[in-house]
């Protein structure tokens, strides 16, 4: 794992004007994945409860760049917390924070500019919408602290990451009832499952520095692990469906999404770092491959 990282500085993000460059990887911008992975589960409220095409596009519009801001909001709190951490690990010690390239003065400065630009993006929301996203603060700013204090801060992220499924059935129904409740559950079981995967990238220098994960609660144990987290996740997409009174060919179409979180459990090399990256990425598929089988249930 010498040597190892998965920062980006090639690509678009390296073509910015030079002074940008430490923002954009303090953002993530150089790894898009984490906010298709925030947005998607808000994808898939949309696939399942929007009353239009035009209101759907609309609210996958608007969720889409909140997504990529709050992401990297939620990118730049995790690293004010962590730097010091973040200078112990391989994969992190180049992130700008740890690195010095970013002060905390100025990361605060563009941390302000993120979040107005997820406060534009949420007042054009419902009310219920826009207080649900409020509350999403909260699991936000906690993230960091859960790995300091357990060995379960996938779990915590994953309250975070799926929020997007509950706040998108309040933005297109004005409420939140039993089929937000399912839909938020199925994206948590999700995200369990592939951040576990993403924590084995850090796994022998977490243990170093005290830091606690599912990597570690489990390690050798994670494929059977993953395997619970994927099947709970595929039964309440399953329920999430019945309970949006889809049509039944929506129930085949969900097996695409089953056979590549099958392929993620059967594949797992948990010593295979850059191998767990990939699988970790390929969920940006799964999850639209899910939007997929609730767009075909409605047809």
């Amino acid at each position: 794992m010498q040597g190892y990282t998965d920062i980006e500085t090639r690509g678009w993000v390296g073509r910015l004007p030079a002074s940008w460059h430490p923002y954009a990887l303090l953002a993530r911008l150089d790894r898009p994945i984490g906010s298709w992975l925030l947005f998607l589960p808000g994808l898939w409220a949309f696939a399942l409860t929007a009353p239009s095409w035009a209101e759907g596009l609309r609210l996958t519009l608007l969720f889409g760049i909140g997504a990529v801001a709050m992401r990297g909001a939620g990118c730049v709190v995790n690293d004010l917390w962590d730097r010091d951490i973040d200078l112990r690990v391989e994969r992190t010690r180049g992130r700008p924070l740890a690195a010095g390239t970013v002060s905390p003065k100025q990361a605060l400065g563009f941390l302000a500019g993120l979040c107005l630009i997820g406060l534009l993006v949420l007042v054009q929301l419902n009310r219920a919408a826009i207080l649900l996203g409020l509350c999403a603060l909260l699991p936000i700013l906690l993230y960091p602290l859960a790995k300091r204090v357990t060995n379960w801060p996938q779990a915590m992220l994953g309250l975070t990451f799926s929020w997007a499924a509950p706040e998108g059935i309040a933005a297109t129904t004005g409420q939140v009832g039993a089929l937000a409740l399912v839909l938020w559950a199925a994206g948590f079981l999700w995200i369990l499952g592939y951040d576990t995967i993403y924590a084995h990238q850090d796994r022998e220098d977490d243990a170093k520095v005290g830091i606690g994960s599912t990597a570690l609660r489990f390690g050798e144990d994670t494929r059977p692990f993953l395997a619970a987290c994927y099947a709970g996740m595929l039964a309440l997409l399953a329920l999430a469906g019945g309970l949006a009174g889809l049509e039944w060919p929506y129930l085949p179409a969900l097996l695409l999404p089953a056979v590549l979180l099958a392929r993620q459990v059967v594949t797992l090399d948990i010593h295979d770092p850059a191998g767990c990256l990939r699988l970790f990425k390929s969920n940006r598929e799964v999850g639209l491959a899910v939007a997929l089988a609730f767009l075909i249930g409605r047809l």
